[in-house]
């Protein structure tokens, strides 16, 4: 088999320049409480509040641009737990494409409005026993549309690396080279796009995956050397970070540029999302807090060091963020 076509840096650059004025150019935000806590110096890349609540909307964006009047002419498929849906269909709504969305029945209901309310079809399927992928398939097959796959498309992963440029230029405008990005991680699209970015930018700075515990499939293929699979699509309070395997295109290039991948367990990302709310002022969900969970349990050392923390979601129902409150 073949390598997969890969994205570069000027791919990246070229996202941005395709996204700009679409998505936002995201905050990185210090906070002197949690500096004193971690005994760093710790910055946040808030794609809380980026347009749709995460990240997902800059890969989108570059995508449905990417497809051209005659690609966007068919309409786009896409299948999602929830924040790459809800990127798809907005992108899909500025660009004035006809967009159908694969989501789980348990999907937050936040998610699903959200994806509704942009103007997409929703379908759903049973997170345990259907096949996500599947599904999207025969809707592409029926109706021509191209399929966004939410980790394993160049174009996906380009737009998110775009997170990483601005980190480069905001650290490099503040005079700081971070000795360490730390990311949420599922599919891998996000740490790719990241990691190529950051590692262009400062060829040093180590990149630093987080998964849910019992979710680490990025982890293990890592340390395995080929792509292996997690043995459950469910039991995680981070719907947005349980992808059943790496994508090949983002492996190819994580393969190279990770230092180091870490996970969390459900307790320390409650406790994460708590002491964004009432500490940092932020709004936060689970798949979003794991890279401050992270921090925030010791998993990775932050020590005399400079440290980016990406929040990359901020789509929470307001059960669990109830439960963080009353529990984290």
């Amino acid at each position: 088999m073949s390598e997969p076509a890969l994205p570069s840096i000027h791919d990246i650059h070229r996202a941005r320049d395709r996204i700009a004025g679409h998505a936002v150019q995201t905050p990185l935000l210090v906070n002197p409480i949690l500096d004193a806590r971690l005994g760093g110096r710790i910055l946040l890349k808030c794609e809380t509040l980026q347009r749709t609540g995460s990240f997902k909307f800059r890969g989108a964006c570059n995508a449905v641009s990417a497809l051209g009047e005659a690609g966007r002419a068919r309409g786009v498929v896409a299948a999602s737990s929830g924040n790459h849906a809800q990127g798809v269909a907005e992108a899909a709504r500025l660009f004035g494409v006809a967009a159908t969305i694969v989501m789980p029945s348990d999907a937050p209901a936040i998610k699903l409005e959200r994806t509704r309310r942009s103007g997409a079809t929703v379908v759903t399927y049973d997170r345990v026993s259907g096949d996500r992928d599947a599904v999207a398939r025969e809707i592409v097959e029926r109706t021509g549309g191209a399929l966004i796959h939410p980790f394993n498309n160049a174009d996906v992963i380009a737009g998110q690396g775009t997170v990483g440029l601005e980190i480069v230029d905001e650290a490099r405008a503040r005079g700081l080279a971070p000795d360490a990005v730390v990311v949420p991680c599922s599919g891998g699209g996000l740490s790719a796009g990241v990691g190529l970015a950051v590692r262009d930018g400062f060829p040093d700075c180590g990149l630093v995956l987080v998964e849910p515990r019992d979710f680490d499939d990025y982890g293990r293929s890592l340390r395995d050397g080929r792509i292996v699979a997690n043995a459950s699509t469910s039991g995680s309070i981070c719907d947005a970070l349980m992808a059943p395997a790496p994508g090949s295109i983002s492996f190819a290039l994580n393969r190279d540029n990770v230092a180091a991948a870490v996970t969390v367990d459900d307790d320390d990302v409650l406790s994460a999302i708590a002491f964004a709310f009432r500490e940092l002022k932020l709004v936060v969900e689970p798949g979003g807090a794991v890279a401050l969970a992270a921090l925030l349990s010791g998993k990775v050392d932050c020590r005399d060091r400079t440290v980016v923390a990406v929040l990359s979601g901020g789509n929470i129902d307001e059960a669990i963020l109830a439960r963080a409150l009353a529990t984290g």
